[in-house]
This record gives structure tokens, sequence and C-alpha cells, in this order.
């Protein structure tokens, strides 16, 4: 299942000094994405995803938090792509075993 969405780029308030990056999922993909994984979710809840932002391509895992799940953005990536935190960023994301 592949998903497009416009989200935000925003820091961790938690670990500042350590710059981890997030998008968070629009609420109606991570309600689809909990419906579809249910109990197969790795540990800490999380999902194995392959994104597309611009001309990156990466595997990683999306999160669960508060309201969604949340997608980690690596520095590389940022940096390749120009992004910086408050940036609005285009993302492709494709569930991965699933």
């Amino acid at each position: 299942m592949t998903y497009e969405f416009e989200a935000l780029l925003w820091l961790w308030d938690a670990r500042k000094t350590d710059a981890w990056t997030f998008v968070s999922l629009p609420t109606q993909v991570a309600d689809e994405v909990l419906d579809l994984v249910g109990d197969s979710a790795r540990g800490f809840g999380s999902v194995r995803v392959e994104v597309t932002v611009g001309a990156t391509v990466w595997r990683t895992s999306i999160f669960p938090s508060t309201d969604t799940y949340v997608l980690p953005v690596k520095k590389a990536v940022r940096r390749a792509e120009g992004l910086d935190v408050g940036d609005t960023v285009h993302v492709e994301l494709t569930l991965v075993d699933v």
C-alpha cells in the first residue's frame, strides 16, 4: 500500500541537540496503516516503510505517536533535498512486508 501526502517537517523537542526531525502522517493515513498492520507491528509499534522525498528514496520505519504515526527524516535526506525544519515536505510512503 502506498500513500502520498504533504506534511510539515518538525524537530523533536525532547532531543533538540540531536536534531531528530520528523513529519507526522495525516490522521486518515495513520488510521489506515493501523488497520492494515494490526498486531503485526514490530518493536515499539513500528512499521517498515520505503519513503520517497524528492529524488531521495530510503527505507526506515514509522512509529506510533499520540494521534498518528511519525516518520523520521534523516539528515542525509534533508541535506540532499534542501529541507529544513518548518518546510512542507511531499512524501510518498509505501508499507513494506505488510
